[in-house]
C-alpha cells in the first residue's frame, strides 16, 4: 500500500511594508464598519430605553431602563400598520411596473439593428441632465386626473434612466449568437426576451428589483405632493405626521400642559424607524448575492 504523500501549500511571505499596509487597511475597514454600525445600534438602544434616560442623554450603545412602551404605542395606534399596507401595495405593484417597463426599453435599445437607436439613447440620457421640474410634473399629473391616486405615482416613477442604461448594457453582453439561434428555431422577439435574455440576466434584474423596491419603500416627497387622502398615505408620510404629533406632545409635557408620562419623541422615532426598516432589511439578504454581480455586469461593458 502506497504511503500517503503529505503536501504543504506554499505561502508567499509578505514583506514588512506589505504587512504594515495590510494592518492599515484592516484598521481603516474596522473603523468604517464601526462608524456604519454605531447609528443603527444607537437607534435600537434608544427605542428600548425609557423617556427619562433618552432625555438625559444616557443612552449610547445599550438600552437604559429597558421597556417596550414605544412599540406598544405603535401597536395600539395602528396607523403605522395601515400605512404599511399602502406602502406594500405601492412597492410591489410599482416595482413590477418598473422592472417590466425597464426591461422592455433596455431590450429594445440593446439591439444595434434598431433604427434611430443612438437618437433614442441620446434623448433618454438627456433627461438625466435636464428635466421639466416639479411644477410641470404637478400640472401634468393634475391634467391627467391622476391626483390622489397610486397610478399617478407609478406613472411618475415608471422608469429610472440610470437603471435602464445599466440593464441595457447588461443585455448587450448577452451573446448575439444565442438570440440568432432562437430566432432560427422560430422564436419571436418576446420569446427571445423571456426564454433567452431574461434567464441569463437574473443578476441585473434582481439588482433592479432591489433598487426600485427600496426607492418605493422609502418614498416620501412624491406621495406627500400628489396624495391628499390620509388613508392612502404610505409609511414615510404617516411616520412624519406621527413624529410631529409626538413632538408636540413632548413640548406640551415640558410646559406642563399635559401629563408628563409620555413617550419621548426620540424614543418613538427610533421605534418607528426600526419598524419601517425591518421589512426591507429582511428582503435584502435574499437579493444581496445578485447585487454586486448585477451592478458590475451592467457598468463594465460599454
Amino acid at each position: 500500500m502506497a504511503g500517503r504523500i503529505k503536501t504543504k501549500k506554499s505561502k508567499i511571505k509578505m514583506s514588512i511594508s506589505e504587512q504594515i499596509f495590510m494592518v492599515i487597511v484592516y484598521t481603516v475597514l474596522i473603523l468604517f464598519t464601526l462608524a456604519a454600525l454605531y447609528p443603527f445600534v444607537n437607534v435600537i438602544a434608544v427605542s428600548f430605553s425609557s423617556s427619562r434616560a433618552v432625555g438625559a442623554g444616557e443612552v449610547v450603545l445599550w438600552p437604559i431602563e429597558f421597556n417596550v412602551d414605544a412599540y406598544r404605542q405603535l401597536l395600539l395606534d395602528g396607523q403605522i400598520f395601515a400605512s404599511m399596507k399602502n406602502t406594500v401595495v405601492l412597492t410591489v405593484v410599482g416595482t413590477f411596473l418598473n422592472v417590466f417597463a425597464t426591461t422592455l426599453a433596455a431590450y429594445a435599445l440593446s439591439k444595434r439593428r434598431l433604427r434611430g437607436r443612438k437618437i433614442f439613447v441620446g434623448m433618454i440620457v438627456f433627461t438625466m441632465l435636464f428635466s421639466g421640474g416639479m411644477i410641470p410634473n404637478f400640472i401634468l399629473i393634475k391634467s391627467l386626473h391622476l391626483m390622489d391616486t397610486f397610478s399617478g405615482l407609478w406613472l411618475m416613477g415608471l422608469i429610472s434612466t440610470y437603471n435602464m442604461i445599466v440593464m441595457k448594457t447588461s443585455f448587450e453582453s448577452v451573446p448575439e449568437s444565442l438570440c440568432e439561434a432562437a430566432s432560427i428555431d422560430g422564436a419571436n422577439e418576446p420569446t427571445i426576451l423571456l426564454k433567452v435574455v431574461v434567464p441569463v440576466s437574473k443578476a441585473v434584474i434582481a439588482t433592479m428589483v432591489l433598487f426600485y423596491a427600496v426607492g418605493w419603500w422609502n418614498a416620501y416627497f412624491n406621495p406627500m405632493l400628489y396624495l391628499s387622502s390620509t388613508n392612502k398615505f404610505p409609511m414615510m408620510v404617516k411616520l412624519k405626521q406621527m413624529l410631529d404629533t409626538a413632538k408636540m406632545i413632548e413640548v406640551s409635557a415640558g410646559e406642563g400642559l399635559v401629563d408628563s408620562t409620555f413617550i419621548a419623541a426620540e424614543t418613538y422615532k427610533a421605534a418607528s424607524i426600526l419598524v419601517v426598516t425591518l421589512p426591507i432589511v429582511l428582503v435584502y439578504p435574499f437579493l444581496q448575492k445578485y447585487f454586486v454581480k448585477g451592478a458590475m455586469i451592467g457598468s463594465i461593458k460599454g
